[in-house]
This record gives C-alpha cells, sequence and structure tokens, in this order.
C-alpha cells in the first residue's frame, strides 16, 4: 500500500475514499446523464419561453450560463463530498486529467482578469472552456453503465432533433426558434429543433454524421446507415453550407479510405458490398427527387447570396490596421472595436475565433487560451480510438468558420459528449473486467 501511494500521490490525499476509475454512485450517474440531456435537449428558444434570457445581451448575469453546467457543477460537487475527501477528489481526478484540470483552472483565472478589466465573455468563460473540461474530469472515472446511458440519450436526442428539423423545414415553421432578446429573426427560416440557432445545429449535426461513420462501433451497420441517412437529410434543413461540404468532403474521403483498405486485405463481406452497391445506386435516385420537389433549393440559396459572410472575413483583417502592437497585445480599447465593426458592416460578428478573441481580450490572453485548448484537445483524442481523428479535423475546420470558442457556447462541451461516448475505445472494457477479476 505504501509503495501504491508514492506512486500514485492522489491516493494519499484521497483517504479513505474511493479511487477515481471506480463504478460512481447513482446519483452521479443520474446526475451526468441529465446534465448531457438538458445540454442538448434544451436550447436558448426553450429557455426564454420559461424566462429565462439565455442568449440575450440583457437580463440577470445568472442566467446567461447554462442550465447543463449547473448541475453539472452540483454533480460535481456531490460526487467529491461523497468521495469520502473532497480535496483528495479533486487532487484524484486532476491526475488523470492533467490537460482538463489545467484548462479548467486557467479559464477561471482567465475569468477573473476579464471582470477586472471589464471586457465582455465572462459568461463565454464559463459554458465554453470550464464546463467541458469538468466534464472530462469526471468521465475519467470510466462507469461503463454511465457511459452506455449517456450514449442511449445522445442517439436519441439526435435523432429528435433531426426529425424535428425535417418537421420545420416542411411546414416553414420555427418550434422554438432562435431569439436574441426575445427577437426572433422572421426572414431566417432555416430549422432551429433543439440546439437553437441553425449554425449551432449544422455544427453539431455534421460532427455527429463523421462519428457515426468512423465511431458508434455498439450499432449495427444498418442502424449507423438509416441515422447518417436522417443526419444528412437535417443537415440541408439547416442550411450549414461549410458544414455540409465539410462533411461530404471529410466522410467521401474517410469511406474512400476504408474501401481501399478493405480491397487491398482482400476481406469483403459480400452482404455489405451488396448493399453498398444497392445504396450507391438509390442515392442519385433520391437526390434527384428531392431536387425537384425543392428541398435543396434553400441551402442552394445560402450558397448563392451568403448575406455578406465572405465580405465579412475579408473585412475582419482590415480592423487590424487601426491598432498598434502594444493594444493587439493586450487587447485594444472595446468602444473603439464596436465603431470599427459598424463601419465595416461586421454587425452579425467577426466569423473567427482566433481574430475575434485577439481584437476583444488581447494576443497573450488569446495564446494562453489556444496553448490549454490544444492540450486539452490531445487529452480528450487520446481516451477516444483512433477514428477520433475524423471528427476531431471536422472539428477543428468547423471551430473556424464562425465566432465558436471566442463567444458563448456550448459547443465543446458537446464535442466532448460526442468524442468519449462514442469513440470509447472497446479495451477500456475489457480493462475493467480484468480489474474486477484481480
Amino acid at each position: 500500500m505504501a509503495a501504491v501511494r508514492a506512486n500514485n500521490p492522489a491516493t494519499g490525499w484521497a483517504g479513505s475514499g474511493r479511487v477515481a476509475g471506480s463504478s460512481v454512485d447513482w446519483l452521479t450517474s443520474f446526475g451526468l446523464v441529465a446534465t448531457v440531456a438538458l445540454l442538448f435537449g434544451i436550447s436558448g428558444g426553450m429557455l426564454w419561453l420559461v424566462g429565462y434570457n439565455y442568449d440575450g445581451l440583457t437580463g440577470n448575469p445568472a442566467t446567461k450560463i447554462h442550465p447543463s453546467t449547473y448541475l453539472l457543477v452540483l454533480v460535481f460537487a456531490w460526487r467529491a463530498c461523497t468521495f469520502g475527501n473532497p480535496v483528495g477528489y479533486m487532487v484524484a481526478v486532476a491526475d488523470r486529467r492533467p490537460a482538463s484540470t489545467l484548462m479548467a483552472v486557467m479559464s477561471i483565472v482567465l475569468l477573473v482578469v476579464v471582470i477586472a478589466r471589464q471586457r465582455p465573455g465572462m459568461a463565454g468563460m464559463i459554458d465554453t472552456f470550464v464546463a467541458p473540461a469538468l466534464l472530462v474530469m469526471m468521465l475519467g472515472e470510466d462507469d461503463e453503465k454511465t457511459f452506455a446511458r449517456m450514449q442511449t440519450v445522445v442517439h436519441a436526442i439526435m435523432t429528435v432533433n433531426a426529425l424535428l428539423a425535417l418537421f420545420e423545414f416542411a411546414t416553414k415553421t420555427l418550434i422554438f426558434p432562435y431569439r436574441l432578446d426575445g427577437e426572433v429573426f422572421m426572414s431566417d427560416l432555416r430549422s432551429t429543433a433543439l440546439q437553437g440557432h441553425p449554425l449551432s445545429n449544422a455544427t453539431v449535426t455534421s460532427i455527429y454524421v463523421l462519428a457515426l461513420l468512423s465511431g458508434s462501433r455498439s450499432l449495427s451497420m444498418p442502424v449507423r446507415l438509416g441515422l447518417i441517412g436522417l443526419q444528412f437529410a437535417a443537415l440541408v434543413a439547416f442550411g450549414g453550407r461549410s458544414a455540409m461540404v465539410t462533411t461530404i468532403v471529410l466522410g467521401g474521403c474517410y469511406l474512400l479510405i476504408q474501401g481501399l483498405r478493405s480491397l487491398r486485405t482482400g476481406r469483403v463481406n459480400l452482404l455489405g458490398a451488396a448493399l453498398g452497391l444497392i445504396l450507391a445506386a438509390l442515392v442519385p435516385v433520391v437526390i434527384a427527387v428531392a431536387a425537384s420537389y425543392g428541398f435543396f433549393d434553400a441551402l442552394l440559396e445560402r450558397f448563392v447570396s451568403d448575406s455578406g459572410s465572405a465580405n465579412a472575413r475579408v473585412e475582419m483583417f482590415e480592423l487590424f490596421k487601426h491598432f498598434e502592437l502594444r493594444d493587439l497585445i493586450v487587447g485594444p480599447d472595446i468602444d473603439l472595436i464596436e465603431s470599427l465593426r459598424r463601419i465595416s458592416g461586421l454587425e452579425q460578428g467577426i466569423e473567427n475565433p482566433i481574430i475575434r478573441l485577439i481584437l476583444y481580450q488581447g494576443a497573450f490572453f488569446t495564446l494562453l487560451l489556444f496553448v490549454g485548448f490544444a492540450l486539452f484537445m490531445h487529452e480528450v483524442a487520446r481516451r477516444c480510438h483512433a477514428g477520433i481523428w475524423l471528427t476531431m479535423l471536422g472539428w477543428l475546420i468547423l471551430l473556424n468558420t464562425s465566432e465558436s470558442l471566442a463567444s458563448k457556447t456550448t459547443l465543446m462541451t458537446k464535442f466532448v459528449v460526442i468524442a468519449l461516448v462514442l469513440y470509447r475505445p472497446a479495451r477500456a472494457v475489457g480493462q475493467r473486467v480484468q480489474a474486477g477479476r484481480r
């Protein structure tokens, strides 16, 4: 026992509590599953209906944090108390997930700096960075039942999300429209479904489709193909051009690589090959029929007229000409940035997270976040099987097509859930069984 404690300092801190990695209690398990359900199933539009102004700029500051984040913090506090030694629990999970702990601590410190400097983005630090780090730290306990339930919740909510998106697309009626301080943008009829903003929907759906292609090994092939077809149809309803192109290009390359690999091994499943040929013959027919009924008209219109999005990506670089190097390092004056944005026609946002962070928080602040983010992504990828590269690549591409991590968002927490739940390596189960036998 002494040798074990010498090799693992966290064990000494834990005292009489259970070592991280054991099965969690039922309340912690239920809390984690409920957190995932709230995260994927509750949008800002829904919260507005109950008087919770999450997406808006006005209102109570406490409402600017997503309910799933509040629940996650409560579950973390409960787990720390039931562990036997709260300090020992935090040391134990930090020892297992050091990069996640670093990003959580760094984000909290930067949150204090943002408040002290009276800069925007206070809620963004919590929802965008602290929540995913905290979730990864808790999921380091490897409870198989919890992971299985979370996987079921993700598949169920994403299926309902896609069906609702297609219903909204067909009826031209938004059930839970995106609202900014209660105002609905009537000219934008893109589906909002359960994720809120159309582009957030498109990003999450694209990541989920890529995860169905290279992950989700617990699902049978027919079920995976059905889900991919449904999600791809919903992707059209959301109207996300970048998400659509990323999904087609990366998904197509992955299928090509897998097909060539199967041919090289000389082992081809005849039933799978026959099913693939049938689908390959039916896909053009389905696309032609859908196009004849105008299913792709809204998406094609987005490619023809981007509402100034391409011009905004050019204009955002022009903003740097108005600042000295010192201003860019520590962060320029906020009022000046807002004025320049209005003059340059960038009222809708600066569509790149790095550019926006540099302009609003400064290059030094941005560099710290970038280092923490890179280490965090590496730690998440290490806990997944090899197929995660496809979803990780799609995630990094889509991040740079909007403000994403530079503003308040739950996208990174959703990505973490999809990655850790749908790419859970099979060896994790075997290790748990062997540990039980020992």
